[in-house]
This record gives structure tokens, sequence and C-alpha cells, in this order.
């Protein structure tokens, strides 16, 4: 057994920077590369794209990316882990074979498979047997919502894609899968913790959990000196150093920018933080109050002494279904009286709205540049702001209405206060709003899928 293991993560979400999994392989040494694609309303995103094209459903971003580190990847025996197979796993792992064959690396590695969490086919059946996927948030039961659904995905834990690694994977694409699993399935299969092994599976938890968001745990978005945090234009994205008895140590590759600081790990812990002694896993519950961090040199931080307790009996579900319809549109209002004419603006247009008989569930108005961030926080505007945007926004079940509205920003430039620019990017667009239900199901209705293919 390994004294330690470097688990390097190299995408925070979809749509990360491109080149940052590939300066995780190429800056030095590391065992395994995690790489996190997928967010909640990244399924829903998914699931379209697969209803116009059986083939798409996955992150296409993946593809490109394992073509660049593939053959560095097997000379040096570096495992892959991804969520990247969305809605469509196998799609993925056929694209990844594509890949190899055309890199000349058949049979040279294996792919690993998990699937399972997608239960978009199975909603009918659970609502009949009585399995209300009740929301978290208002405990509405799912029949309310049922003709909107356009996803539903279970978070599979980490022992899935232990099984995956067990079996010889190299390359081991899930869909929905938690993001701190994906770090704490390789610990466990290289140190072979016990499913019972509370502590360690919360240390392992909470090593995900650190570099789940990638560069946001070593200097990128750190509200703390962030002016001092060197070269983020060469951030360094993060690297857990894990070792057998549930310690581990995060660093980054040595000659790449930003900070892995005591006070940059803190900042990650707090994310998405709910109990902080009850942060709810389908493999464990970590308590987060038992953290110990200590620096242990330049841009190395210890993690120790966690503690945790079992897991519980149920999964999370990510429902995502139509809320109806909404779009955005913006002018800008120069000096003098810049966020006046703004105002006046804003009642003018909402005037119109109503004189036309246009019903919306909500219109938000927001003044950029004076109050949007911070609302009534931001005490009274300057009369002297060179500038102010404009940003109202609605929303509707009734498409037709919303339409109408991307229809009466752009007179107001010739009908309203003077002064106004930035209508460059031309008419607003609807847009369709997706909505997210969470839910929890018993871990006994969802059964993992295992499959580990030749390349």
């Amino acid at each position: 057994m390994k004294e330690k293991i470097l688990v390097a993560g190299g995408q925070g979400f979809w749509g990360d920077l491109l080149d940052a999994p590939v300066r995780q392989v190429e800056g030095g040494p590391i065992d395994y590369l995690m790489l996190d694609y997928l967010a909640e309303v990244t399924m829903s995103i998914m699931q379209k794209q697969r209803a116009r094209d059986p083939s798409a459903g996955y992150a296409r971003d993946f593809v490109p990316l394992v073509k660049q580190i593939l053959h560095a990847c097997v000379e040096r025996d570096i495992k892959v882990m991804a969520n990247a197979g969305g809605v469509n796993v196998r799609g993925c792992a056929d694209a990844v074979r594509d890949v190899a064959r055309e890199l000349n690396l058949s049979r040279k590695f294996k792919i690993g498979i998990v699937t399972g969490d997608d239960i978009l086919d199975r909603i009918d059946e659970l609502l009949a047997r009585g399995i209300e996927l009740r929301s978290m948030d208002t405990g509405e039961p799912l029949s309310i919502v049922r003709e909107r659904i356009q996803s539903a995905n279970a978070y599979l834990g980490a022992w899935p894609m232990v099984e995956a690694l067990n079996k010889g994977a190299q390359i081991v694409i899930t869909g929905r899968a938690t993001d701190t699993g994906l770090t704490l399935a390789p610990i466990i299969h290289e140190f072979g913790w016990r499913e019972d092994d509370w502590d360690k599976l919360s240390a392992g938890t909470i090593a995900g959990h650190i570099i789940e968001c990638g560069a946001q745990c070593s200097g990128g978005n750190c509200q703390y000196e962030w002016r001092s945090i060197p070269d983020l234009a060469n951030v360094g994205f993060p690297i857990v150093e894990a070792s057998a008895d549930g310690t581990f140590v995060v660093t980054k590759h040595e000659g790449t920018g930003g900070r892995v600081s005591v006070q940059t790990i803190k900042e990650q812990l707090l994310y998405e933080m709910g109990d902080p002694m009850s942060y709810i896993t389908p493999d464990c519950v970590a308590d987060f109050t038992t953290i110990h961090l200590e620096d242990a040199g330049l841009n190395r931080v210890r993690v120790y002494g966690i503690k945790g307790r079992p897991a519980t009996d149920s999964l999370k579900v990510s429902i995502s279904y139509s809320a109806g319809f909404k779009s955005v549109g913006t002018l800008v209002y120069a000096w003098p009286d810049a966020y006046e004419k703004a105002q006046a603006a804003d009642k003018i247009l909402r005037s119109r709205l109503e004189r036309l008989g246009l019903k919306f569930n909500q219109i938000l108005t927001e003044f950029v540049g004076a109050n949007a961030t911070h609302g009534p926080l931001a005490g009274t505007p300057s009369p002297d702001l060179a500038e102010v945007q404009l940003r109202v926004g609605v929303r509707s079940d009734n498409r037709s209405a919303v339409e109408r509205f991307t229809k009466e920003i752009a007179p107001l430039i010739l009908t309203g206060p003077p002064a106004v620019t930035g209508f460059a990017g031309g008419r607003p667009k609807v847009e369709e709003i997706v909505a997210y239900w969470p839910a929890l199901i018993p871990k006994a209705e969802i059964k993992p899928r295992v499959e580990v293919i030749e390349a």
C-alpha cells in the first residue's frame, strides 16, 4: 500500500479553465485527476440536449481534454475520475473510446461506467408506490409539477466508483455522483478503507469538498487579502496528498500562481455549508466542527482530526422542472442624473406594460451601479454617478407576455429619458425557466450499475 496518494482537482464546474487539467497532468506528479462538471441545472441542460440529439447529453469538453492528456495518463498511470457522463454516460464513454482508437491506445486502458442515478423514467412508478419525493424546501409532493419535470437524478456516492477502480478502470465516468465522491473513491480504493470507517470516510469527504471547486481553494474567489494573491492568471489548481490514516495535505504544483493557505481553505470549507456538524453525503455524515487546519509550509495546509458518523438511509435527488419563461432587458443611462433617469425609465416601462394589459408573475428592477448588489444596504446612491444600468427582468407562465416585454425596451431610447446607451446587444431573448426540486429517496430504491470496458 502506498504511504500517500495525490488527487488533483482539475475542473470546478462545466466551463472552468480548459487548460487546468492539462496543467495538473503536466505540472508535476499526481496519481488521480478529479474532474467535476455537474451542477443542479446542468442535468436539465444535458437532458434537453439529448432530447434533440440521442448522442448528446454529456460534457463534450471532456472528450477533447481526454485527447490532450490520454498519452500522459496511460504512460504515467494517472487515473481520471469524472462525472462528465451527465445523462448519457455510455455516449461519453463511447466518445472516449473513439479518442483512444484515434490515438492508437486501444486496449491500453479500461473505462469504468457508473450509471443508475437517472430516475426520470421511474417517476410515475415511484409516485404510484407512495414515494412522494416531497420538496426538501416546501414539503410539497412532486406530483404537483409532474408534467413539467425535465430531469431527475439521485446523487450516487463513492462506492460504485470504488468498484470500477477495483475492476481495473483507469478512467471512471459517472452521471450524477457527489462532488466529494470523486475524490473519496480513489482514496478508499488505494487504502482499502471499510464502509463503516466513518472518521476516515469523513476525512476523504472533506478532502473532496475542499478541492471540488477547483482554484476556489487555491486563491481564486478569495475574499481575504485578495489583492495579495500572486499571479491568478497562472493560478494553480489544488492537489490533495492523502494518507491512509485519514490525514491529508492540500497543496498545488510548484511554479503556479495563487495561494494555498489556512485562510483559503477555510473559505472553501464554508462553501455550501449547512449544519457544520452534519455534512450529509451518501457515504457518511462528516462533522466539520472537528476539522483542524495547520500551516505545513509554503502552499501546504495539513488537515487532520476529522470525525464522522454513519451514513443515512436516504439519497438526495436533484429534480428540475419547467417553471415558465423570463427575459431581462438592460439600458445604460449616463451622467448627469444617471440614477434619476434610470428610475424614470423604469416607471415609464411599467406604466406601458400595465397599459398593454400584460400580467407577470414577477417584475424585478435593478439599478446596476447604484444598488443592484447590496440592495437597501447600499444606502442612498450618489447623484453624481457617472452611469447606471437599468436592468429589468420579468417572468411569467405566458410566453407571449414575455415576448411582448422584449419589444418594449428599445422604444425607451427615443421615448424616455435622455442619454441612453448600451443597447448594442439588441432585443432581449425569451428564456425558459428551469426550477430546482430537491428531494430524498430511500437508498434501497437506487441500484447503481458498474461496468468496465476495454478502450
